[in-house]
């Protein structure tokens, strides 16, 4: 948790928009409180309902978000609606009963694998043996590094409220004073 998954979602997103594909994002939508799955996720969708993160993830791309906690179930919901070029699953690695053409990790280069245990005793989510298998890794940050890894630093430069739908750039913030929260997996990295 905390590695930068969920900006390099809306990197790759808007990326893959602006070279003309379709795209659309599965994701858990972790926190939300939906009765019923999935769920489609609007820019001015409640986060209590479907999860902060896929919110942002509409907001930031304009793309077509659909949460669940069956991936799969989630991403036929999305095909079913509308016609994509390209499917992007947010924290989705683990979830093999999902089909994937390409599997990108994100690794904290300052974090990198920890004690290199799995969660409760460790921080990850699989076995660290699991990087040989993926397409392509992703190193946020740090100095950790992996034979052919992609380095990348997360550098925010938009802000989106969880009310609302207004987007500020930070410099509105200058000379302001701020209170800000952070709910990820590694709050230091905020």
């Amino acid at each position: 948790g905390g590695t930068g998954k969920t900006p390099c979602v809306i990197w790759l997103a808007r990326d893959l928009k602006a070279r003309g594909y379709r795209v659309g994002v599965v994701s858990r939508g972790y926190g939300g409180k939906a009765a019923v799955w999935p769920q489609r996720v609007e820019s001015g969708s409640d986060p209590a309902v479907v999860g902060d993160e896929p919110v942002l993830i509409a907001r930031a791309t304009g793309c077509r978000v659909v949460v669940g906690p069956d991936r799969v179930a989630a991403a036929k919901s999305l095909l079913e609606h509308a016609e994509m070029d390209v499917l992007l699953c947010d924290d989705g690695l683990q979830h093999y009963a999902l089909g994937r053409n390409m599997e990108i990790a994100v690794v904290d280069g300052c974090r990198a694998l920890g004690n290199g245990l799995c969660l409760p005793a460790g921080p990850l989510r699989e076995r660290a043996d699991r990087l040989r298998t993926v397409d392509v890794v992703v190193v946020n940050g740090g100095t950790w590094s992996y034979a052919d890894a992609i380095r990348i630093a997360a550098v925010p430069d938009r802000v989106y409220p969880l009310v609302g739908s207004e987007e500020k750039v930070l410099d509105d913030f200058h000379g302001q004073r701020v209170h800000a929260v952070a709910g990820i997996g590694n709050p230091q990295r905020f």
